[in-house]
């Protein structure tokens, strides 16, 4: 069984899904991206989606509640993700850089040893299906810029603003209403 579970955070409702190995989904409500992801998890684990929590659930929700409050940098619980070979040594880069860090995606090319190979990495970290957690966020351009988030370039830079120490203002710009 796939759990699905809802919860408040400053950058708007998230949606968590896990099965009894671990968190398997972290997305922003109102993502394009949820039902197809979903859809992809019940066909990848061959498991069907059920609203509800298990232990990884609550865990996520909890150390995302720390992180959010300046408390935690680094994330415990288990991952369940599906993937290609090489989405995994992508998503496994990703969870190496730092908080407060940022790598452009030649950096993170170069890391995993396929420096040619920029544009496979930019599309896998796309694929990634754990928000946050998977910090993709950390990834800008080669220039400095922010380029392509799931959860949209205002959440990107609050968090990077987060993890860099700066206290991110929302303003409400996250309610439902301004998504």
């Amino acid at each position: 069984m796939i759990y699905t579970h809802c919860f408040h955070s400053p950058l708007g409702d998230m949606i968590a899904c896990a099965t009894e190995q671990g968190l398997c989904l972290l997305e922003f409500v109102g993502s394009k991206r949820i039902e197809r992801e979903q859809q992809d998890l019940q066909r990848l684990l061959k498991q069907r989606l059920m609203a509800g929590k298990n232990r990884h659930l609550e865990q996520a929700e909890a150390e995302l509640r720390e992180y959010f409050a300046g408390e935690r940098r680094q994330f415990n619980v288990p991952l369940h993700t599906p993937s290609t070979p090489f989405q995994a040594i992508v998503w496994t880069a990703l969870q190496q850089v730092q908080y407060g860090e940022t790598i452009s995606y030649q950096e993170q090319a170069e890391r995993i040893g396929k420096p040619s190979a920029v544009r496979a990495v930019a599309n896998a970290n796309g694929q990634n299906r754990v928000s946050i957690i998977i910090p993709c966020h950390r990834v800008i351009g080669a220039d400095g810029s922010l380029t392509g988030y799931g959860g949209g370039l205002q959440r990107k830079q609050w968090l990077l603003e987060h993890e860099g120490g700066k206290k991110p203002n929302s303003g409400g710009l996250f309610d439902a209403a301004n998504l």
